[in-house]
């Protein structure tokens, strides 16, 4: 009977590695566009991006996938006037992406200002563009000092998912849930799930190890 349902929590696991690459995917686009409305100078786009930030980080991720998913559709039927329901799909990317960009644009923020100025005045003294200086000389620096830090928000991301089998997504924890109320077997099932998770979780970071040796092999004399 166990070997039944495994074809069900492979399906299950193969949702959440694509809830949480598609996630990051988005996260990170949206975590650079945080960076640079929130480092503009005008106060206008600055301070309010600077509160939708703080808002994101301060409420629980739970509240964010809920009101994604039952708020969108409200607002745009408030607007147009007609029902339109959206995914719980994208509505759970939606909601993750949002959080991994809150906390992951702050990885960024810092690892930009960690970067010494004197690369982009060596930059400006040699004629280039400050668009150019930032994506062939800053943009390459700053990704090696934010792995770190993004590293572990993609960990932090992975175990949300979680949070998305409450508005239906069938990831492994909705799955899991399905299969325990069929065999009432919660120890076994939801021991599993763990497992899953963890084998995710090793192979994510021997894949990241490998990135952080890829970035920093510089400092390591091109070893």
């Amino acid at each position: 009977m166990f070997f039944d349902f495994l074809p069900l929590m492979y399906s299950a696991a193969l949702m959440t590695l694509a809830l949480a690459v598609s996630s990051l995917i988005v996260g990170l686009i949206l975590a650079m566009i945080f960076v640079m409305l929130e480092t503009n100078k005008f106060v206008c786009i600055r301070k309010p991006v600077s509160i939708a930030i703080t808002l994101l980080r301060g409420l629980p991720e739970i509240i964010v996938v809920l009101l994604i998913y039952f708020g969108s559709t409200e607002v745009v039927e408030k607007l147009t006037g007609e029902y339109v329901e959206f995914s719980a799909f994208g509505c759970g990317v939606t909601a993750l992406s949002l959080i991994f960009a809150a906390y992951a644009s702050q990885s960024l923020r810092g690892a930009i200002q960690a970067i010494s100025l004197g690369q982009w005045e060596s930059g400006a003294a040699l004629g280039l563009s400050r668009r150019y200086t930032f994506m062939h000389i800053i943009l390459p620096q700053m990704w090696r000092h934010a792995l770190p830090g993004l590293s572990n928000q993609w960990l932090v991301l992975l175990k949300d998912t979680a949070l998305v089998s409450l508005i239906g997504v069938n990831d492994i924890m909705r799955q899991t849930e399905l299969i325990n109320t069929n065999t009432h077997q919660p120890f076994t099932w939801y021991s599993f799930a763990a497992l899953i998770y963890l084998v995710i979780t090793l192979v994510s970071q021997v894949f990241i190890r490998r990135l952080e040796q890829r970035f920093t092999r510089f400092e390591r004399g091109g070893k």
